[in-house]
């Protein structure tokens, strides 16, 4: 076999038949030009996703401080119809918390968070900031609607006086 001109060579088919030309490719690798570029599509990629969570997270928030909410109307319902006794779920208009007699806990609400209630007047201590949602022994309630809004997002969430049932709605959906 003798060496072709340049990078090619000769490489002979089994039973010496006819020659045929190959050609040597060498690998080069990346260019540092091409690895920046790279690189930098990587890091634009990298914020944009970034700045996306971090946007989301204020209306994350509020839908779970809304969600907790619904969960303790749910549960103090609950314990009024196991247990035949009245249950109530108080709101600390002034200090963004909340309870469920019964319960020893104080749950709070993000102070970003702007709580409104709407109830019985009987259910409202305006002095000192206090709104109650009672679930009676046969499931029903006094009734009512709580809303949380942070900025111009907003949930609400609906309390039956009759059946005591209890609905989150976004209130961009509603309008």
């Amino acid at each position: 076999m003798q060496p072709v001109q340049g990078l090619r060579f000769k490489v002979t088919r089994p039973g010496g038949l006819c020659p045929v030309p190959v050609a040597l490719r060498l690998n080069k690798g990346f260019t540092l030009l091409e690895l920046i570029v790279v690189l930098f599509i990587v890091v634009l990629g990298f914020s944009a996703i970034g700045i996306n969570i971090s946007s989301g997270g204020d209306s994350a928030g509020l839908k779970v401080a809304a969600r907790d909410i619904v969960s303790a109307l749910r549960y103090a319902r609950g314990q009024a119809l196991m247990s035949h006794q009245e249950t109530t779920l108080s709101l600390n208009l002034v200090e963004n918390s909340y309870t469920v007699s019964g319960r020893g806990k104080i749950y709070a609400i993000p102070k970003v968070v702007k709580v409104t209630l709407v109830t019985a007047q009987s259910e409202l201590n305006s002095d000192e900031g206090l709104g109650n949602i009672r679930f009676f022994a046969d499931g029903s309630s006094t009734g009512g609607r709580i809303t949380l809004t942070r900025g111009a997002v907003g949930w609400q969430i609906d309390i039956n006086w009759l059946t005591g049932q209890i609905e989150l709605n976004d209130t961009h959906a509603i309008k």
